[in-house]
């Protein structure tokens, strides 16, 4: 199953400038990975890039209905301080999706790269939006880049 998955990983703000090109090209990107016969797309439900491609997931299953949403949470309480408006959408993409794991039921302080490891070791392709050399994105591209994931960055 690792080599027919892929999975996200991106900053939490994506430009507003640029979004609709961003999305474009992600499902682009995405429908190329079905062509090469990736159907378990997995994302870390945070805002920012990891909403965009569920949500792009999602849409593209109406094309693709054998593809697959596989949504894996660090805890329970993710929204936890979220906007109302983003809680509303997560538990949307959370209702549509095919699968729902938690790698941890409370925050710890770990539990972002928990989340994270647990995406990159279930992949083989790893789609994500890179623009820093820091942060949590970083940390999880240099694992994927690590473990011999074909990295895709649609920031350049």
């Amino acid at each position: 199953m690792r080599t027919e998955t892929c999975c996200f990983t991106g900053h939490r703000e994506l430009p507003v400038w640029g979004r609709k090109e961003l999305a474009a090209k992600l499902e682009k990107t995405i429908i190329g990975l079905i062509d090469r016969g990736i159907r378990f797309y997995g994302a870390g439900g945070a805002r920012g890039w990891d909403t965009l491609a569920a949500q792009t997931v999602l849409r593209l299953k109406g094309r693709f209905p054998h593809i697959k949403l596989i949504l894996v949470f660090p805890c329970r309480t993710q929204t936890r301080g979220w906007p109302a408006a983003d809680v509303q959408e997560y538990e949307r993409i959370k209702a549509l999706a095919d699968k729902v794991v938690y790698t941890s039921q409370e925050y710890t302080k770990g539990c972002m790269h928990k989340r994270n490891r647990h995406l990159v070791d279930n992949s083989s392709v790893c789609v994500c939006y890179l623009n820093r050399e820091s942060g949590g994105t970083a940390y999880t591209v240099d694992y994927a880049e690590k473990r011999g994931l074909e990295v895709i960055n649609l920031a350049t």
